[in-house]
Parts: structure tokens; C-alpha cells; sequence
């Protein structure tokens, strides 16, 4: 039993600890807020949220750093990149937990990595991804890339203008064959409609004020027949797509493997090893975050480096001369040129810089009391990290990367369009990622950020990497992109404005995609009946 004086001396210590806690935070909550928007009395700035293209809202309000509240909500931006790098970066162990969105889990998509918080789950499921997807288990799936590859090439010979169909159906087949070791038909694939069908919804739900109920989220509760409450019925239909979308091509992967036909799908591969117990719903979920997070993001990219060649003859010609060079015209690039292809290195990594691939990056929450810079962040407090400017905001990846905002308050400049370190930030110009010597250049500042920040970098990065390299200098080798012509003759001008989803297409648009020869088309051709086993693994 204890002693009078030691309880005491125990309840002295937690009054102690009590009041010191207390103290520090009182300090903290008296720092001033970031600037931002007045809010109203009560509503905030609920009435400023922007439904769609937020980055252009964001733009309006400019600052380093940024606070909007709704209601008591409050919401910080981070504009900076040193900011960013010092919280999401070297902080990562507190700012690398997600708030709940209620879209997302209406729609059934709240197993999906990006909308984990952070924890026990999300550390199996990204530990189970990992294993599957780290940079050498990412090599066995390289025949898979090389051979679809081929198959889209094969496909521009037949039909051109249907060129983004045909990039749409490469990145779908390079991701159900390595995870289900499924190949998709050519249209109307049951799966890959299932998947897009519930992405596109997700991707116009996520937003802060795309739906109200994501900036008020007691509103779920209410009955979906009384008006203006039209989203349950939306959450409820695409909730059954989203479990379809996760269930129907995993039984299908899990059949083949207990049949004996699947040994090397990243589905056969997690059942085989017994890291998810057994657990079918943990590995269909798994599964449908590899398919979900690679497939959109890779149709953005590479449609993206087809508008960059039709508008920069220039650029094309010369990272054709490369290839060349290096490649000779006897054959097609594969994985082992890529050192000797510096030109075409960074003609990919600006892609990546010059039109990223999302519009919009997911919130962060911050699980301890902190500052930033001397203004207070809250443990409530979310980071939105998004990028690219000034006109439209685009990002590659899945989850996070950061606004750089000019102090000017005129031109609202991402990290990927800051001039400072990339001049002329609106022009296409590969050069930018080389040194004097021809070489991809070493300046840290220009290291591939598409994949995010701290714990939260894209788990499949190996894959998407190899998958838009592999296919820009594929295209590029055999053949020639150029903006159509009219029936007079005249260039058709491509508009080069994007969408405004949580991964963003350029419009729509026509070029002209030609063999560069007779001897290429034959290349080309021959990939039908080429051996993808000797394909160079490392």
C-alpha cells in the first residue's frame, strides 16, 4: 500500500505536469493565426471554399502560409517550400497522419493508403505494398512494362488518333498483370471500366468544398431523401462500384492461384506468403490501392509528354538524335540505356516538373502542438500541399507536394515553377535538369519531387518510374509527333488546359503520331512475336 507522503508526492508531480502542459499550451494557442481570408462570424470562410480548380482560389489568397476555417475547422496551406520541407520532411513523424474525409468513406474508398490515418493499418498495408514494390522487387515486373509497351506502339501503327485510348489501356494492362496477372481486352474490359467508373467520382468528391458534407461532416447522418441531400444516393452507388472494383479482380487472381496458373501477380505473391493472414480483405484492398494509385497517374503523364513533343518539334528531334546515337536504329531502347540517355532523362523528369499529374494534394494532420514559424498549428490543423502555377495547378503522384507562392502576391509559382530555380518555368525545356557537361545534373533541389514528401512518398514510385520512362523513349524512338492538320493543310492548335479531378488530363486534343520510318514501323512490328524473358532487370 501506498504511504501518505508518496501519493502526495505523486499527485504533486501530475499537478505539476498538468499545469506545465496547460501553460504550453495557452502559449501556443495565443500565437497568431497564418493570414488568410476574413472569415464571418461563426461560418469562417465556408462560403469562400472552393468547389472546383481550388488552386485558383488559393491563388487569390497568396501568402507563404495560409488559414481558412469553416465553422471551427481550421485548415492551414503551406505555400513554401522550406516550410514543407521542414514539416513534412524533417517533421514527418508528426505531420504524416490524414483527417478523415467523408466523401472518401461514404464511397467506400477509406482503405485506399492516401486516405489512411495514421497507424496500425496503415502501417501493414504500406509494409505489405513495400515488399512488393521497393525498388528491386519493382524489376521483376519490367517485361510486363516493356511488353505493353510494345503492345501501345503496335496500337498507334493501327489507329493514331485514338492515341489516348490506347495510353489509357497501357496503363491499365501494365498494372492488372502485375498485380492479378490479368491481361485486359482491348475495350470495355469489365475491370478497368469498374475502376474508372469509381475513380472518376472519387476524383470530383475529395476537395474540401467540392461536396459540403467534407467541410460539415455531421451532415452524413441525415436521411438522403430530403433536399440538397442527393450525394448519399451518389456515395451509396459508387460505394458498390469501389467493393466491386477491389473484390471482383481479386477472386479472379485468387482463383488462378489456387489452380495453379499464377505464381508471379503480386496478389499470388501476398497469398503465398501469408503476410495478411489469410485476410482476403486486407489483400483485395491492397491490391486495389496498387491498381487505384497507378493506372490514372501514368495515362496524365505520358498524354502529358505527347502534348510537350507535338508543341517542341525542337525538343523531339534532338532527344530522337540521342537515342540514335546510343541505340542505333537495329533495335528498341530498353531499361539498360537508360544511363547512357541523359537527354531523354530529363526530357521525362520535365514532364514530371512542367505539368504534374494531380490537381490536388490530401490534408494532413498534425498529431502534436506545434508552431510554424511562429504561428500556430494545432493538432486539428490541416496541411493541403498541391503544386504548379500560375494558371493551372497540377501534380504528379499520389500524395504529397507543396505550393511555392512569390512574396509579390502577383504570380502564384509552385515548387516545381519556381524561377529561381527553374527560369522561364512555363517553357518545356529539358536542359533545365542538365549540367554544363551534358550530364542529368546533381543539384538536390531538382531531385524528381513527383512522388511526394517524409512517410508518405508513393509506395509504387519504382513502378510509375519505369512505366513513363520506358514509355517516353519507346514512343520516342520510332516515332514522330506533330500537331494535326485541317483539311487546308493548317497546324490545328492544341489548347493545353487541363481537368479539374483529383489526377488531371490534359483536354482533350489531335496530333499527328507517324512511323520516323519503314525500318522502324518493321521494329514495331516484330515486337508481336519478340521473347520478353531476357528483359534487363537491373
Amino acid at each position: 500500500m501506498e504511504t501518505l507522503p508518496g501519493l502526495l508526492l505523486g499527485f504533486g508531480v501530475a499537478l505539476i505536469f498538468v499545469h506545465c502542459a496547460k501553460s504550453a499550451l495557452q502559449k501556443a494557442s495565443n500565437l497568431p493565426y497564418p493570414p488568410g481570408p476574413r472569415p464571418l462570424p461563426i461560418l469562417g470562410n465556408i462560403r469562400q471554399a472552393p468547389a472546383s480548380f481550388p488552386w485558383l482560389t488559393y491563388q487569390e489568397w497568396a501568402r507563404p502560409i495560409v488559414h481558412f476555417q469553416a465553422f471551427n475547422n481550421h485548415t492551414i496551406i503551406i505555400n513554401s517550400a522550406t516550410v514543407a520541407n521542414d514539416l513534412l520532411e524533417k517533421r514527418s513523424q508528426i505531420y504524416s497522419d490524414r483527417p478523415q474525409i467523408p466523401m472518401t468513406t461514404m464511397m467506400g474508398w477509406d482503405f485506399a493508403l492516401g486516405f489512411i490515418p495514421y497507424g496500425s493499418r496503415w502501417r501493414q498495408y504500406r509494409r505489405i505494398l513495400h515488399q512488393y514494390l521497393r525498388r528491386e522487387a519493382s524489376l521483376d515486373y519490367r517485361a510486363i512494362e516493356l511488353k505493353k509497351i510494345h503492345d501501345m506502339l503496335r496500337l498507334f501503327l493501327v489507329s493514331p488518333t485514338d492515341f489516348y485510348a490506347h495510353i489509357r489501356s497501357l496503363a491499365a494492362a501494365i498494372i492488372m498483370s502485375t498485380v492479378y496477372n490479368y491481361d485486359i481486352k482491348p475495350t470495355n474490359d469489365p475491370f478497368v471500366d469498374l475502376a474508372e467508373a469509381s475513380l472518376q467520382r472519387l476524383g470530383a468528391s475529395v476537395f474540401p468544398g467540392a461536396m459540403f458534407v467534407n467541410l460539415l461532416p455531421w451532415l452524413r447522418h441525415f436521411p438522403g431523401w430530403l433536399p440538397g441531400f442527393g450525394f448519399q444516393a451518389f456515395c451509396a452507388d459508387t460505394r458498390v462500384l469501389t467493393q466491386r472494383m477491389t473484390r471482383d479482380p481479386y477472386v479472379y487472381a485468387q482463383q488462378n492461384m489456387l489452380e495453379g496458373r499464377d505464381t508471379s501477380s503480386m496478389v499470388a505473391k501476398i497469398l503465398a506468403s501469408g503476410k495478411a493472414q489469410g485476410d482476403s480483405k486486407i489483400i483485395a484492398e491492397v491490391a486495389g490501392v496498387a491498381f487505384a494509385a497507378g493506372a490514372d497517374t501514368t495515362v496524365s503523364a505520358v498524354t502529358t509528354f505527347i502534348l510537350a513533343m507535338a508543341t517542341n518539334p525542337d525538343i523531339q528531334r534532338k532527344a530522337q538524335v540521342e537515342i540514335d546515337n546510343v541505340v542505333g536504329s537495329h533495335r528498341l531502347p530498353d531499361f539498360s540505356d537508360r544511363e547512357e540517355l541523359p537527354y531523354i532523362e530529363a526530357v521525362y523528369r520535365e514532364v514530371l516538373r512542367w505539368r504534374p499529374v494531380s490537381s490536388f494534394r490530401f490534408l494532413r494532420d498534425c498529431l502534436l502542438l506545434t508552431s510554424l514559424q511562429g504561428q500556430s498549428s494545432m493538432p486539428n490543423y490541416k496541411v493541403i500541399t498541391f503544386l504548379q502555377g500560375p494558371r493551372s495547378f497540377r501534380i504528379f503522384g499520389l500524395l504529397e507536394l507543396v505550393v511555392v507562392v512569390d512574396g509579390d502576391n502577383t504570380l502564384f509559382r509552385a515548387m516545381c515553377h519556381d524561377e529561381s530555380i527553374y527560369p522561364e518555368p512555363d517553357k518545356f525545356k529539358p536542359e533545365r535538369f542538365l549540367s554544363d557537361n551534358g550530364k542529368v545534373t546533381s543539384d538536390p533541389r531538382m531531385n524528381i519531387m513527383a512522388f511526394g514528401h517524409g512517410r508518405r512518398v508513393c509506395v509504387g514510385q519504382h513502378l510509375a518510374d519505369d512505366s513513363v520512362w520506358a514509355s517516353i523513349v519507346s514512343i520516342l524512338s520510332v516515332f514522330n509527333i506533330a500537331k494535326a492538320r485541317d483539311s487546308s493543310g493548317k497546324e490545328i492548335d492544341i489548347p493545353g488546359g487541363y481537368s479539374d479531378l483529383l489526377i488531371s488530363h490534359p483536354e482533350p486534343f489531335d496530333c499527328a503520331i507517324t512511323p520516323r520510318s519503314s525500318k522502324t514501323q518493321t521494329l514495331i512490328e516484330d515486337t508481336a512475336n519478340r521473347d520478353y524473358s531476357d528483359t534487363v532487370r537491373s
